[in-house]
This record gives C-alpha cells, sequence and structure tokens, in this order.
C-alpha cells in the first residue's frame, strides 16, 4: 500500500501532533470548514493550528496542569474542534458532554472526574457548574461557551507558545486524552470510558488504511466532509480524528442538520448513521406514490436495477446497460447528497442488506462500520473491495471478533480503552481472559463478516455480574417501580396503564429555579393550584424542557387545569426511534408506533420524568404519560411556525389518550 495518511499518523503520539504537523508541512491546506451567516467558509492548518495555540496559552494561564480534566458541555460545531485540541495540546483530559445534558447529568460527571476548569455552553449547565465551585475545590475556572472563550484567550495573550510546545513535547501515546460518558437508552448507569491519545490515532490510522482504496483516488485537496454526529459520543469523536488523520476537510454541524447541508457543502466523502440513507429512500419512495402507478412501477424497477448492479459479482456489459437507463433517476438520488460523494462511511450496522446496495448500486458507494467507545473507534469495517451488502465488514488489522453462545460479540487486539474511570473493578470485568465484551448482539459468517442484531445490554454492566453472561431474553414486565435513580421507590397507587402505555410515581420534589423555555413548550399552562400562576408556568416549561433535553424526546405537553393531577403528552424523535430500536435489538419491521409502546422505551421515559418530578411541586409532579411516534407539526395544525405547541388544538386532537390516562387511575 506504501506510505498513507494512517502509517504517518501512527507516528505521532499525540492528537495535537496531526494539527501542527499538517501546519508545519503545508499550512496553506484547508483543513476544516466553517459554517458562518454567509454559509461555509475554510480555514488553513496554518490557521487552525493559531486558534489552538491561543486558546492552549489561555488554558496554562489558568491554571490547567498536565493531567487535568477540563470540562467541554456543548453541541458540536468548529468551538468545540479547536478547544478540544486545545485540551490536548496542554497535555490535559477532555471530557465532553453534549449541550442536552441535564444539570444532574453536569454535577454526575464533575463531581466523578474533579475538572480543573470548565467550558459550559447553556444557561442552566453553567448555573449548575458554577454552583458546583463551591463544593468541588478543584474546579479552578468555568466560563460560558458563548462568551467565554475570547476570556481563555486573553490570559495567555502575553504568554510565550513555548509553554505549549514544552506541554506537547511530554506527551506520550499512552496519556489520556478523552473521558467519555456515553449517553444510553439501555442504562442509566454512569461510566467513564477512558481513552488514550494513542488507541484514538490508532483506531483512525487503521479505519483511513482501509478506506485508502477509495480515498486515495481523489486529489490532493478534494476529500471533504460534514459530520453531524455529537462530537460528545464515539462515532462523531472518531469520525473527526479519522477525518484529520486523512487529511479530509471537514466541517461540523449540529446533529440532525446534515441533509439541508449537504447541498451547499457538496462532500466528497459522506460520514453518516443509517437514517439518512433510509429519510432519502424514503421521500423517494413517497414522492413516487405520490404521482401515479407509473411512477411506483419506475421506482421499484430502479431499485432492483441498482441493488442486481451492486450484487453482481461482474459489472458485465448487460449490467451496465441496465443500470444506464435509470441514471437520470439515480441522479437525483446522488443530488439530495451534494452530488459528489465518492465514499459513505455509514456508522451503527442498522442499514439493510437492500438499501446498502441499493445506494451503492446508484453511485454513492456505502462502506458500513462500527465501532463502541471501548475500542476508541471502528474495530470492523467494509473496505473498496472487501464489502458486504448489510454488514458492517470484517475486523480491522490486528483484531479478533468472536461471538459467544450468547450471541455477544467479543473483540480481542488493536486499540481499546485504558479503563474506566476511576473504576478498576469495572475495567478489569469488561474483559474475558482477553477479550473485551462489546455489549452487542452480532453474527459473524464463513468469511468473517459481522452483522449487527442490536445490544444485549450495555458493556458497562458485565461489571456488573461478574463472572457470567447475559443471555438473551424477553423484556421484563414494566411495574409500577421508578428505576432512574438511587432514590427508587415503589408506588402502590400507580398501576400500568393499557391505553396510556406508561406510569411514573407521584413524588414532591423541591421546586427547581426557573429558566428560559425552548422548542416545544406549552406557552399557555395554567396552574390548577392556588397560588403564583404565572411562577406554575414557568416550572412546567422547565419541566417540559428537561424532558426534551434527552435525545429521544422531541415535544412535551403537560396537561393539569381541570384534572385531579398532571399528566402528559410525549412524542419521540423519530430518528432516535430507529436508533434506538438497533442498539436494542428490534426487529427492522416493527412499526414506530410498536417501538413507542415498548416496554423497555417506556421504562427509559418513566425514568426521564421521574428526575424532572424531583424538580417541581407536588401538584404539578406528572403522574401518567402517554407516548406518541409521530411529532406534532405545523402542517396537522398543532403547531405553530414559531415553533410553540397549539395547546387547545393538540388537546382536542388527543383528548381520548388524555382521557385514558386519568380512567386508568379511577379503575
Amino acid at each position: 500500500m506504501g506510505e498513507t495518511p494512517g502509517s504517518l499518523a501512527r507516528g505521532h503520539s499525540g492528537l495535537s501532533d496531526l494539527v501542527y504537523g499538517m501546519a508545519g508541512s503545508d499550512a496553506h491546506a484547508h483543513m476544516f470548514s466553517v459554517l458562518g451567516a454567509e454559509g461555509w467558509g475554510r480555514r488553513t492548518a496554518g490557521e487552525f493550528a493559531t486558534e489552538v495555540t491561543a486558546l492552549a496559552k489561555g488554558l496554562v494561564a489558568a491554571g490547567v496542569a498536565e493531567g487535568d480534566r477540563v470540562l467541554l458541555v456543548s453541541g458540536a460545531h468548529h468551538d468545540w474542534v479547536r478547544f478540544a485540541y486545545a485540551v490536548w495540546s496542554v497535555r490535559a483530559v477532555l471530557v465532553p458532554l453534549p449541550e442536552v445534558a441535564t444539570a444532574e447529568r453536569v454535577a454526575q460527571v464533575v463531581r466523578q472526574v474533579h475538572p480543573a476548569a470548565a467550558v459550559v455552553q447553556g444557561e442552566r449547565q453553567y448555573r449548575t457548574a458554577v454552583a458546583l465551585q463551591r463544593e468541588m475545590p478543584d474546579l479552578g475556572r468555568v466560563w460560558r461557551l458563548e462568551e467565554g472563550l475570547p476570556d481563555v484567550v486573553s490570559l495567555g495573550t502575553y504568554m510565550d507558545a513555548s509553554a505549549v510546545r514544552f506541554r506537547r513535547d511530554e506527551v506520550v501515546s499512552e496519556d489520556a486524552a478523552v473521558v467519555l460518558f456515553p449517553m444510553s437508552t439501555v442504562s442509566r448507569r454512569m461510566r467513564g470510558v477512558v481513552l488514550s491519545h494513542g488507541a484514538l490515532l490508532t483506531a483512525a490510522a487503521d479505519l483511513v488504511d482501509r478506506m485508502w482504496p477509495r480515498l486515495s483516488e481523489l486529489a490532493p485537496g478534494k476529500a471533504s466532509a460534514v459530520l453531524d454526529l455529537p462530537l460528545s459520543e464515539l462515532p462523531g469523536l472518531a469520525s473527526l480524528v479519522a477525518c484529520v488523520v486523512g487529511r479530509v476537510r471537514v466541517g461540523v454541524v449540529a446533529p440532525g442538520r446534515l441533509r439541508s447541508e449537504l447541498e451547499r457543502f457538496r462532500p466528497t466523502v459522506l460520514v453518516c448513521r443509517p437514517g439518512l440513507f433510509e429519510r432519502i429512500h424514503g421521500s423517494e419512495r413517497e414522492s413516487a406514490h405520490s404521482t401515479d402507478w407509473d411512477s411506483v412501477g419506475t421506482f421499484n424497477a430502479a431499485m432492483d436495477a441498482a441493488v442486481q448492479f451492486d450484487q453482481s459479482p461482474k459489472k458485465g456489459a448487460w449490467q451496465r446497460l441496465s443500470r444506464s437507463m435509470y441514471d437520470w433517476s439515480f441522479s437525483k438520488v446522488r443530488d439530495l447528497v451534494g452530488g459528489r460523494v465518492h465514499l459513505a462511511v455509514c456508522w451503527g450496522g442498522g442499514l439493510s442488506e437492500r438499501l446498502d446496495s441499493y445506494f451503492s448500486g446508484v453511485g454513492v458507494p456505502v462502506m458500513q462500520v462500527f465501532g463502541v467507545a471501548e475500542t476508541a473507534g471502528v474495530f470492523t469495517a467494509n473496505a473498496p473491495g472487501e464489502r458486504r451488502p448489510g454488514t458492517v465488514g470484517q475486523a480491522m488489522p490486528g483484531r479478533e471478533v468472536w461471538v459467544s453462545r450468547e450471541g455477544e460479540l467479543y473483540v480481542r487486539g488493536g486499540a481499546v480503552f485504558s479503563g474506566y474511570w476511576a473504576d478498576g473493578e469495572g475495567s478489569r470485568a469488561a474483559f474475558r481472559e482477553g477479550w473485551l465484551a462489546t455489549g452487542v448482539l452480532a453474527e459473524v459468517d464463513e468469511a468473517g463478516f459481522v452483522r449487527v442484531r442490536g445490544r444485549v445490554r450495555p458493556q458497562a454492566s458485565v461489571a456488573e455480574v461478574p463472572g457470567r453472561f447475559v443471555p438473551r431474553g424477553p423484556a421484563p414486565a414494566l411495574e409500577g417501580v421508578v428505576e432512574a435513580g438511587p432514590e427508587a421507590v415503589r408506588a402502590p397507587d400507580v398501576v400500568p396503564s393499557v391505553e396510556a402505555p406508561a406510569v411514573v410515581a407521584e413524588l414532591a420534589p423541591a421546586p427547581m429555579e426557573s429558566g428560559e423555555r425552548t422548542r416545544g413548550g406549552t406557552g399557555e399552562f395554567a396552574a390548577v393550584q392556588d397560588g403564583d400562576r404565572s411562577r406554575d408556568a414557568e416550572l412546567v416549561a422547565e419541566f417540559e424542557a428537561r424532558l426534551r433535553a434527552h435525545p429521544l424526546i422531541s415535544q412535551v405537553l403537560v396537561i393539569a387545569e381541570g384534572r385531579p393531577f398532571a399528566s402528559a403528552l410525549v412524542t419521540l424523535v423519530r430518528d432516535q426511534l430507529e436508533y434506538w430500536r438497533l442498539v436494542n435489538g428490534r426487529p427492522l419491521s416493527m412499526a414506530p408506533e410498536e417501538i413507542a409502546g415498548d416496554r423497555d422505551l417506556l421504562r427509559e421515559v418513566q425514568g426521564l420524568v421521574y428526575e424532572a418530578n424531583r424538580s417541581v411541586p407536588r401538584h404539578l409532579a406528572v403522574r401518567s404519560f402517554h407516548v406518541l411516534a409521530e411529532e406534532f407539526t405545523v402542517q396537522s395544525g398543532l403547531v405553530r411556525p414559531t415553533g410553540e405547541l397549539r395547546r387547545e388544538a393538540v388537546l382536542r386532537a388527543f383528548s381520548e389518550e388524555i382521557d385514558g390516562l386519568y380512567r386508568v387511575r379511577r379503575e
């Protein structure tokens, strides 16, 4: 294969060496794209290295020492990237959390890792971090991201850049770079996954090498990718590092914005989850169905031609002719992903064999890949010329995979995590005779190609059952017990509802502070108890915002006026619903309505409501709720153009479901 960017990256000790190495060898090369008010602009390697150095000097001046943890609570954007590289440049450890992290989650992480400094996006999370300074003397500085990065830079204005260089020179590959706290819809227990510089570099280099036969076909400087994966989760972080290793110019957008930015960005490398391909295929199919029967027949014939072309071992004249007949249709699909995609890297293993072949046959070569936080990146991947549709490929070089009798996938070799933060017992229990348990259900065929079937449990929970594996089995029955915290209590007066498939214990938590409202709130709530109605309205808006902070939750409407107790309607984010189905091993044929009524998913929502109830008075505590698979939309007349719910319209449209919540309680 010769010398590749991956092989060069293996010679580095730290992640920041990639930035400074590129700035030194080709300072004018475009390294990042940055989304601004006027569209996408570009940053050269030299410009980015200057930005990183300025921030790194500020961190040194603020007293961040080698090995100190630095908390970053933020959404995905360019500021996240440059701050992360600044932390790595001073030999500190990044602890990232998403912007939607609840105040409770922020507090738990701070108490676990004892950060020396924090940069926080969001008013409530910022107040939480500031309040913790009184409890945690190690937490010296807390900046708001919206206004704090210039303050960080100003601290180091008169410091010589050699202070940063000395720190960088001391970095070794075994140094911790990141402590990840993956968000899980399987378990609410939080464990920090410690990833070293060397592990992240090795995993990224291996992925770049596997994709290099395709990447090398692009002219120098033409490789570009836009990411909408959360950077605080492994897929986003690993993709970012791999793009930097592979010298792929990368732009970052908030999760959910990828499809809207593809036409403007026009990437040559597409990095995504299966949901993007499913949505594009679904919209094209719906468009055909809304036209006429001839369009439906043409769409189906074109799809068959694309699938057959991709799956044909030899692309003979007949196959090429059959495919060319529908190229006018395929060009529309290629345009939907920007029109220039030369390689698509699809995370997660949830794309069906037929859709995998369809997009590859259309001219968007799809390589499905898979990894978990404990493996620091991808450990199985398809490759150009060695690809099997519907699978996540074969083990990366230097790694082995094995499936236990219970169907759980194990991996050995290559880059793995350094352990769980401050949890030696859990770190040891994650391995079985040198094999790392992934917590993933999978099958491996005779050629070594892996098919991911779902998640048997969170990987970390292997430590809770030392000495035995957790077999597959039916989901446990939902009981009238709140499981979302150490203060779980039995609620004998709350019974499972058949019409409204969820229940939440009645609690009397302390009131919480009011704050700004966010998308999807009622905005019109009238309190049913005596007292200050406006105060209750603020508390309800905060309650709804707390639930919407979870990736699964889209909209929340609390109902209490004229009712004996508060209840709620909850809608789910469609993309996250599909992701939940994948990681929990539910079949592809499972309808969204079935997923929304799944006992395990209801437990997840139940735990979120439990936590939110702790922060409102008793008369506002939600005791029952109904989960809807479809979101309220402007087109349905249930949402104003501003994004605010039309409360009365929703109450009328779902009156039967709401009444059902109270009938169950009376019975």
